[in-house]
C-alpha cells in the first residue's frame, strides 16, 4: 500500500521509525506524513465526523479539510496528511471537534 516508484516524482525516504497508534507499535518513514505511514498499515479510519459519528479518512491529503483529524502525542485536531512522522510518537482516533488543550466541544 506503499508508492515505491514514480515516473515523474524523485521519492525519497527518511529511516524507519516505530510509532504507536492506538496501543500498537507501527512503523513508518520519518518525514513522511502520518497518514501515509498509517495507510501503508493498512488502517483506514482516522477520525469519527462530529455530529453523525461517521468514520473518515484519508481524503484530500494536503491539509484542507478535517478528515484527517488525529490526537497525536496528546494533541488534538492534529491533521495527519500533512504532520510529519517522527520516531516515538503516540497517534490516536479522533473522536469529533475537539477544543484546545483536548477536551471534546
Amino acid at each position: 500500500m506503499r508508492i515505491t516508484e514514480h515516473p515523474i516524482l524523485p521519492l525519497s525516504r527518511g529511516r524507519r521509525v516505530t510509532f504507536s497508534f492506538e496501543g500498537r507499535t507501527l512503523e513508518g518513514y520519518e518525514g513522511e506524513p502520518i497518514a501515509a505511514a498509517l495507510h501503508a498499515a493498512g488502517v483506514q479510519v482516522l477520525h469519527y465526523s462530529p455530529v453523525l459519528h461517521r468514520p473518515r479518512g484519508f481524503f484530500c491529503a494536503n491539509g484542507r479539510c478535517s478528515s484527517c483529524f488525529m490526537v497525536v502525542n496528546g494533541r488534538a485536531n492534529v491533521r495527519a496528511c500533512v504532520e510529519p512522522l517522527v520516531l516515538g510518537m503516540t497517534v490516536q482516533v479522533q473522536h469529533g471537534r475537539q477544543r484546545l488543550g483536548g477536551a471534546p466541544g
